[in-house]
């Protein structure tokens, strides 16, 4: 089962346990995986994206 619902900085940022403008600065140093989505110039990932993407970071510590 895949999860499709869309997550923007704040809900990745939760999910990592950091600052939303940490995602930010993750994204313009080309860190995040580009973007799922972009609605009204906002962009937004995928749960299953930002998941993937948490498991193959370097330094990944098994954070969840």
């Amino acid at each position: 089962m895949t999860d499709q619902r869309l997550w923007s900085y704040k809900e990745i940022a939760a999910h990592i346990k950091v600052q939303p403008d940490t995602v930010r600065s993750y994204r313009k140093h080309g860190l995040l995986p580009p973007p799922d989505r972009v609605e009204g110039g906002k962009p937004y990932w995928y749960a299953d994206t930002v998941r993937a993407w948490v498991a193959s970071r370097p330094g990944n510590r098994g954070r969840r």
